[in-house]
C-alpha cells in the first residue's frame, strides 16, 4: 500500500450542483449570522442585567459563548467551500477542526448537565439554593465543564492523526468529522473506533443520567405542588433547557453512541448539520422567546 504523508483533504461538501451550492451559502450565511448575533444578544442582555446575574443566567451566558464557538467552528470553512472551486483543508488545519469540533462539544454535555443539576437545586432544594449555588461553586462548575472538554478532545484527536491515509485524500463530508476520517484512512481503525466508542460513551451517558434523574427529581417534585398555576410556572423555568438538552442529546447520541461508524455519508451529513448549523441557532431563539425574564430584560435594555 502506498502510505504517504498527506498534506491536504479535499472536502466534497454537501452538494456538487452549482446552483446548490449558492443556495447552500445563502441559507447558511443567513443561519450562521442569527445564530452569533441570537447568542451576542443572550450574552449581552445577561451582562448588563442585574436581575439576571443569578448561576442560572450565568450558566445560559457560558453557553451561549460556547454555541459561537461551536458553530465558528464548521460554519465558516463550509461557506468558503461552497463558493470556492478547489475545497480542500490542509492535515494540520482537519487535525485542528477535528478537535475543537470534539472539545467543545463535550463541553456543551457537560455545560448542560450542570445547568440540569442548577435547575434540580432551584425546584427540589429552594430554601437551600442560595446557600449550595454559590458564585464560589458556581465558577468551579463552569470553569470544571471547560476545563475537561479541553482534555476530552485530546486523545481522540491524536488517535485520528496518527492514522495513515494512503494518497486518496477525499473526505465526503463538510468538515473533519471522525466517521469520514476513519472511512478515509487506510489503517486498521478497529482500536481508534473502541476507544472514541468508549469515550464517547462515557461522555454522553454520564452527562444524559444526570441530566436525567435531574429532570426526574424536579418532575416530582412538581407534581407535589397543588394548584395548576404553580406547576405551570415551575415547570416554565426548566422547560427551555429540556428542549435545548432533547435536540442536543437525540442528534449526538444517534450519531457518537455506536461501535462502528457505517451510517451512510447522505444521512451522516444531514444529521451533522441539525448539530453545527441549526441547534446552535435554537438555543437562543428557545431561551429568548420562553423565558419571560429574559424577555422583560431585553425589552428594557432596548
Amino acid at each position: 500500500t502506498n502510505v504517504t504523508a498527506v498534506l491536504e483533504f479535499r472536502l466534497l461538501g454537501l452538494s456538487s450542483n452549482p446552483h446548490c451550492q449558492i443556495l447552500l451559502f445563502t441559507v447558511f450565511l443567513v443561519i450562521y449570522i442569527l445564530t452569533i448575533l441570537g447568542n451576542i444578544i443572550i450574552i449581552s442582555v445577561v451582562t448588563l442585567e442585574p436581575r439576571l446575574h443569578s448561576p442560572m443566567y450565568k450558566f445560559l451566558k457560558n453557553l451561549s459563548f460556547l454555541e459561537v464557538c461551536y458553530t465558528t467552528t464548521v460554519v465558516p470553512k463550509m461557506l468558503a467551500n461552497l463558493l470556492a472551486k478547489r475545497k480542500s483543508i490542509s492535515f494540520s488545519g482537519c487535525m485542528a477542526q477535528l478537535y475543537y469540533f470534539i472539545s467543545l462539544g463535550a463541553t456543551e454535555c457537560y455545560l448542560l448537565a450542570v445547568m440540569a443539576y442548577d435547575r434540580y437545586l432551584a425546584v427540589c432544594e429552594p430554601l437551600h439554593y442560595g446557600v449550595a449555588m454559590t458564585a464560589e461553586f458556581y465558577t468551579r462548575l463552569a470553569v470544571g465543564s471547560w476545563v475537561t472538554g479541553v482534555f476530552t478532545g485530546f486523545l481522540p484527536c491524536l488517535m485520528v492523526s496518527r492514522l495513515h491515509f494512503c494518497s486518496y485524500n477525499l473526505i465526503d463530508h463538510f468538515f473533519c468529522d471522525i466517521s469520514p476520517l476513519l472511512k478515509l484512512s487506510c489503517s486498521d481503525t478497529t482500536v481508534t473506533e473502541i476507544v472514541i466508542f468508549i469515550i464517547s460513551l462515557l461522555v454522553l451517558s454520564s452527562c444524559f443520567l444526570l441530566t436525567l434523574v435531574s429532570y426526574l427529581l424536579i418532575i416530582l417534585s412538581i407534581l407535589k405542588i397543588p394548584s395548576a398555576s404553580g406547576k405551570r410556572i415551575t415547570f416554565s423555568t426548566c422547560s427551555s433547557h429540556l428542549m435545548v438538552v432533547t435536540i442536543y442529546y437525540g442528534t449526538m447520541i444517534s450519531m457518537y453512541v455506536r461501535p462502528t461508524y457505517n451510517l451512510s455519508s447522505e444521512l451522516n451529513k444531514t444529521v451533522s448539520v441539525l448539530y453545527t448549523v441549526v441547534t446552535p441557532l435554537l438555543n437562543p431563539v428557545i431561551y429568548s422567546l420562553r423565558n419571560k425574564a429574559f424577555k422583560k430584560a431585553l425589552e428594557k435594555i432596548v
